[in-house]
């Protein structure tokens, strides 16, 4: 029986036998890597670019995200309004106006505008939840409006083109 390794004349070990190259790899004297010297110029980082055109927004879609990111800025100004009262409130500031205020308009028979009973905390809120609705409806509508002219004008001029970069 033949063997495809050419007998071991020598006694070394057989795991340690490697056959001989055709051609020396490059970089590499005598199977070990040669190691090369750095130079000066440093090396640009490779960037890789893409273009794009933004030719079309789906009206149904910039709808949808407008009115969700309506509600969230409704939600976020009706809480920042009463956290706003209830600070004010705690530091007495419409205690002291409304005494400065029920002074100026008090007369003999009228005790003068009560500023306190007028901006109490659910007066303030209904008043800016009716606000964030009529804020969620317009900026919904003109969002879509918005979408609707884009697609328009960018039939006419092929829309914006975008350049996006990665560096690595």
């Amino acid at each position: 029986m033949t063997s495809a390794r050419p007998a071991d004349p020598y006694g070394q070990d057989a795991e340690r036998y490697r056959p001989p190259r055709a051609y020396q790899a490059p970089g590499t004297h005598g199977g070990q890597a040669v190691r090369r010297p750095r130079t000066g110029a440093k090396t640009m980082p490779r960037i890789r670019k893409a273009r794009l055109r933004v030719a079309k927004a789906d009206p149904w879609s910039v709808m949808k995200v407008s009115f969700l990111l309506s509600i969230a800025l409704g939600i976020c100004t009706i809480i920042a309004v009463s956290v706003l009262w209830l600070v004010m409130d705690a530091m007495g500031v419409f205690s002291t106006i409304g005494d400065t205020i029920s002074e100026a308009t008090s007369s003999d028979r009228d005790k003068g505008f009560d500023l306190e009973a007028f901006l109490s905390l659910p007066r303030v809120v209904m008043f800016t939840t009716v606000i964030a609705v009529i804020d969620v409806v317009l900026a919904t509508a003109l969002a879509t409006l918005a979408a609707f002219m884009y697609n328009l004008s960018a039939g006419f001029v092929g829309g914006i083109e975008v350049t996006l970069a990665e560096d690595e």
